[in-house]
């Protein structure tokens, strides 16, 4: 894979602002100079502001899933890397979602379906799916996934890609305000498949390195 190759969101991404522009979430891309520690010593000073906490927690590895909900006027997308097993038993997970993005508000509407979604943690061989997914001005899930293997799931009726390393369709248990995000844990209830190999697409300052 190559390394060099940016990703669009920010590792915390989340969800868009709206419909059509990205929303880079708590996390930005790259690092700073200023945040290097010179023979292990702790920095002067404290992180400047958001922006030096941005690169400060872009330095955290993490993997990339994909989000996806059937909504009544279309199909929704986008790239968390916020997930999180939660409990075994009972089975819950949760992801971490820009407050006042799109997916978040289908989410929290009252009037929403049981509020079920589909996520599909990522592989290696699927970085042009999370590029296009982490876009801004993106056109819906259905569109960009038109060009790729995929099915509905049973119980979310969301898109599901095939090529993950698993998938899993879930249900809002609660959720949670915490900051400019929503943190929405959720109820598996279903395990659509499981790769039996692969490697994971992982973000780390700002892009997908080759593990």
């Amino acid at each position: 894979m190559d390394s060099s190759h940016p990703a669009k969101a920010g590792p915390l991404d989340g969800g868009t602002s709206d419909r059509g522009t990205s929303d880079r979430g708590a996390l930005g891309d790259g690092a700073s100079d200023s945040l290097a520690l010179a023979d292990g010593a702790a920095a002067d000073q404290a992180p400047d502001g958001g922006d030096a906490l941005r690169v400060a927690l872009s330095a955290w590895a993490a993997g990339v899933t994909l989000l996806t909900i059937a909504d009544d006027r279309d199909d929704i997308g986008t790239t968390v890397s916020a997930f999180m097993p939660v409990s075994l038993d009972p089975p819950l997970v949760a992801v971490s979602l820009i407050a006042d993005s799109y997916p978040a508000e289908v989410l929290s509407r009252p009037s929403f379906p049981a509020a079920r979604f589909a996520v599909t943690l990522l592989s290696s061989a699927q970085k042009v799916i999370a590029g296009q997914f982490a876009a801004a001005g993106r056109p819906s899930a259905r569109l960009i996934l038109d060009a790729v293997p995929h099915g509905r799931g049973a119980a979310s009726g969301a898109l599901i890609p095939s090529g993950g390393l698993a998938a899993l369709e879930c249900s809002v248990a609660r959720r949670v305000p915490a900051g400019d995000h929503l943190l929405v844990i959720a109820a598996v209830e279903n395990a659509v498949y499981t790769a039996e190999s692969g490697d994971p697409l992982i973000r780390f300052r700002g892009r997908y390195p080759a593990l």
